[in-house]
């Protein structure tokens, strides 16, 4: 079978693709305006090179039509801190894709741990064993609604233990394969 994307809907375009490239790690994005901290699940975001450190990931708008909490807080304080769900939080990133007004923080909602660990950065997720601490490099022009932006990785937090003489990290995890989550374990 051979789909032709001009045929398909972005819906559609976006569920074949998510579903495809697997597994994608599943993160809290951290951003913040004042002192309304956002918490948004993500898993549409991937590595993209070393040197510079970045990854980019897409961030897509509100049914009205304006930008998402995470994508305006990028964009206007140039910071985020990503924070990697493993299987004793996942149930806290579940109820942070429930859509809150912009002034409500997921963080104070559903009542998440987080402990700043850097003054320039957004706090980080206190129950991820990794975070990684970004700055925006830049903005993706395409068209359609979602916004494609590039973070390059400042600083990198990983729980005391969890990285070996080699450079290897051991953490738990977990990512979206296709429709279903995955522990991706020893990665």
């Amino acid at each position: 079978m051979i789909l032709d994307y001009k045929d398909i809907n972005d819906l559609n375009r976006y569920k074949l693709m998510s579903d495809t490239v697997v597994p994608r790690p599943i993160a809290w994005i951290v951003s913040q305006e004042g002192d309304v901290i956002n918490a948004a699940p993500f898993s549409y975001f991937i590595p993209i090179s070393s040197n510079p450190a970045t990854l980019i990931v897409s961030i897509g708008h509100k049914e009205d039509g304006s930008q998402k909490d995470t994508l305006a807080n990028i964009l206007k304080s140039k910071k985020a801190t990503i924070c990697f769900v493993n299987k004793d939080n996942v149930d806290l990133v579940k109820k942070c894709a429930m859509p809150l007004d912009k002034k409500q923080s997921e963080i104070k909602e559903f009542e998440i741990d987080v402990h700043k660990v850097l003054d320039n950065y957004p706090p980080m997720i206190s129950s991820s064993q990794s975070a990684l601490f970004c700055d925006f490099y830049s903005k993706i022009d395409l068209p359609g609604i979602t916004v494609p932006l590039i973070l390059e990785l400042k600083h990198q937090f990983i729980e005391d233990e969890r990285l070996d003489k080699k450079f290897h990290i051991n953490v738990d995890n977990l990512g979206r394969n296709g429709s279903y989550f995955k522990a991706m374990v020893n990665i």
